[in-house]
């Protein structure tokens, strides 16, 4: 395995921030206030806390692993495993469709702890196996032991019910089981509804961070170069042997993802992460699903602590036992940033420092050690940590993780199912702790400032850091707040995929449109194209999608209308609704839920750029380039001839550089082709050839630079679309 280390200027600012951290903490003690002892020693512990954190942190993710997928040379017996409780029929069909699809031999297992005749009868619709136990103890963990006594398989799939795979997972992860010592091979769980709780994206923006992005992108790749990588319970490959060493999987807590990981690299198995994103889940929409498997995973932390001890495991090597102190550390930050969010009110409401000490000398220490703080988090991040929104989660989860860590004290805590879809009430309960902080921070500056006034109770440089403190304090609260608000306000039950498609609408008058189709879901579109000006909202339509394994018929009607100026003209684009065959539901589904093509065809990425990156680019490595980032696209047709089949592409728009074509095939290069572009406004005939910029991580997405070349006649303008129906692209718009 190969591994990457920070660069130099990266390990100068992280060397620095531990030197300075230990000045300033040493620093520290001299300026506790005597009148207030509890209070100053209380933040100096959590600044003790702090700093303590922040060395593991650095510890883990000094070096990141960079693995590629070996391929297997035996291909052995896998089983896949789907366990499901409560969740939805339709939410399980996409992951059993999109796991029955994946490349090479195996056999998926629907495990039912809900006892459900509609699951029963959608295992058998599908083909997959079903399988239901007589009782639910130990919930997750029970069934999957359950499973495992009914199944032969050599290796074990566990894919969460909302977790679609990607048709390659088996070919990229099988590979390292040749190695005899691996018990576990975790891939990332990513989610694909964009728009959740645990996401940011600014409108128009190719950014979109995810708050566990750090930890697969960064922590988990760390934790890897000490053989220290977590099971996480979904979207990895486990070997049946090793299980049956310790038991099969853990059951004493209520996470047996990250328990069982502990034993298995205890008993001196490996564990093997491979970075690359191969199963896309959904993530939770509001903030009460949010929390809830939050508190699940700190209350099984804590289990695992309480029950095996950790730094005092034997059989774990001491830099496993530092992992694993990390990851479980994290929930404690719950009472730090408690007291964080507090300290400034009591300070302004009574007057009272936590910390005594000339103004200089607070500039000389307090400032700069605070400063490298933020600064070394960003750049031992490599770009996935953002500051910014980890203080507004910071902010949005403290009191879960602080509620999740007395679990140390009172472990009777009973496994529940993390929420799927969007919540059905408001949960102001879980944004009780943000209001309490906004109101006392935004309280308590009025009075601090009278009270400085009329009694001087704080020295003046005393007084503007803490209003200071409050304000951020208080801005994070609203940020939060405010978020959660516009979450909670979630309505559309079903995911939008900004993938780009093309097809036809046929309306009521016969008339046919062919365009392109986005915003795409399994029941739902939106189709830009040439449009008859008297459509209507209600109206039936019929039409085709083109996607990459031919033509798929649907049905359905106008929903909505687009850019009509009035009805002074054609409508811009129109909402419609989707209705498909049994059988076209389920190509849908392959194509939608179990790939990455939203990422790919947008340009979108997780990874910003940090302070070194900017100031020192040869030297500190940013996010990678990222060349279909903006762009907008019209749908075309490429053939070799002029009388020759056409295949459907998409052709990047006039203004955004480089003229791109985007092809789920490989296209003929070095050679004239014929290539029909289709907008909303004429369609247009020219000839190009074709370079070759990329294959694509998984082979499904094509990525070549169109190059103009002479016609004989010159670029013609097309009376009527060649081949409606077949065009793939997104109309720029």
């Amino acid at each position: 395995m190969k591994g990457t280390s920070l660069e130099g200027p990266r390990k100068i600012v992280a060397v620095a921030f531990i030197l300075l951290g230990i000045w300033y903490l040493a620093w520290r003690p001299g300026t506790l206030n005597p009148h207030a002892p509890i209070f100053s020693m209380l933040i100096y512990a959590a600044e003790l806390f702090g700093f303590v954190n922040a060395v593991l942190h650095i510890f883990m993710c000094w070096r990141l692993s960079e693995r590629q997928a070996p391929a297997p040379t035996v291909w052995p017996t896998v089983d896949v495993f789907v366990p499901t409780y409560n969740e939805s029929p339709d939410l399980v069909r996409k992951t059993l469709v999109t796991a029955m699809a994946m490349d090479g031999a195996h056999t998926t297992w629907l495990l039912d702890d809900g006892h459900r005749p509609q699951m029963q009868a959608l295992a058998r619709a599908l083909g997959c196996e079903y399988l239901s136990r007589p009782d639910n103890a130990h919930a997750k963990a029970g069934n999957l032991n359950y499973a495992l006594q009914h199944s032969r398989g050599e290796l074990i799939v566990i894919f969460d019910c909302d977790h679609a795979p990607r048709r390659d997972f088996l070919v990229k992860t099988l590979g390292y089981f040749t190695d005899q010592r691996v018990a576990f091979v975790q891939t990332p769980q990513d989610f694909y509804n964009l728009d959740s709780f645990q996401h940011r994206q600014r409108g128009g923006r190719t950014t979109v961070w995810t708050e566990q992005a750090l930890f697969f992108r960064v922590i988990q790749r760390g934790k890897d170069c000490w053989n220290a990588a977590f099971f996480c319970g979904s979207c990895a490959v486990v070997r049946r042997a090793a299980l049956d060493q310790i038991g099969g999987f853990a059951t004493d807590t209520i996470t047996e993802d990250l328990h069982t990981s502990l034993r298995l690299h205890a008993r001196g198995w490996h564990s093997v992460y491979h970075a690359e994103p191969l199963a896309f889940g959904l993530a939770p929409e509001s903030i009460e699903p949010f929390m809830a498997q939050r508190l699940r995973w700190g209350q099984g932390a804590m289990h695992v602590w309480r029950t095996e001890g950790i730094l005092t495991h034997k059989g774990l090597t001491l830099a496993q036992r530092l992992n694993y102190l990390a990851s479980v550390l994290t929930y404690f930050d719950g009472w730090q940033k408690a007291l964080f969010y507090v300290a400034p009110a009591i300070a302004l409401l009574t007057g009272t420092m936590p910390l005594v000490a000339s103004t200089p000398e607070l500039v000389l220490h307090f400032v700069p050690y605070y400063v490298l703080t933020f600064w070394v988090f960003e750049e031992v991040g490599r770009g996935y940590g953002r500051s910014l929104f980890i203080e507004q989660y910071n902010m949005a989860r403290f009191a879960t993780f602080a509620w999740a860590t007395l679990a140390w004290v009172f472990p009777r805590v009973k496994f529940k199912v993390t929420p799927k879809g969007a919540a059905k009430k408001r949960a102001v309960r879980l944004s009780l702790p943000q209001w309490v902080v906004l109101g006392l921070n935004f309280g308590a500056m009025p009075v601090g400032i009278a009270l400085y006034f009329l009694a001087s109770t704080l020295p003046l440089h005393g007084l503007i850091t803490n209003l200071l403190w409050a304000s951020f304090n208080g801005a994070l609260a609203i940020a939060v707040l405010s978020f959660t608000a516009v979450r909670q306000r979630f309505t559309r039950t079903r995911y939008r995929f900004p993938v780009p498609v093309a097809g036809e609408l046929t309306f009521a008058d016969g008339s046919r449109s062919p365009g392109t189709i986005d915003d795409l879901s399994d029941t739902g579109l939106r189709f830009y194209g040439q449009l008859p000006q008297k459509i209507q909202v209600g109206e039936a339509v019929s039409g085709t999608l083109a996607l990459p394994d031919g033509l798929l018929p649907f049905n359905g009607d106008v929903r909505s209308l687009l850019g009509t100026d009035g009805g002074k003209a054609p409508p811009r684009a129109v909402g419609c609704s989707l209705i498909t065959s049994v059988e076209a539901q389920i190509r849908l589904e392959r194509f939608l839920f179990g790939s990455d093509l939203q990422w790919r065809v947008n340009g979108l990425t997780d990874q910003v750029e940090t302070p070194l990156s900017r100031l020192l680019p040869r030297w500190v490595s940013g996010p990678p380039s990222q060349p279909l980032a903006g762009r907008r696209w019209n749908s075309a047709q490429l053939r070799v001839l002029p009388d020759a089949a056409p295949i459907a592409v998409l052709l990047s728009a006039p203004g955004d550089g480089d003229r791109l074509v985007l092809s789920y095939t490989v296209l003929a290069q070095n050679q004239p082709l014929l290539l029909d572009v289709f907008r909303r406004t004429a369609a247009v005939r020219e000839t190009v050839q074709l370079e070759a910029i990329d294959g694509g991580a998984d082979g499904q997405l094509h990525v070549y630079r169109a190059v103009a070349v002479p016609m004989p006649h010159g670029s013609v303008a097309i009376a009527a679309p060649p081949e409606a129906g077949v065009a793939m692209a997104q109309s720029a718009h």
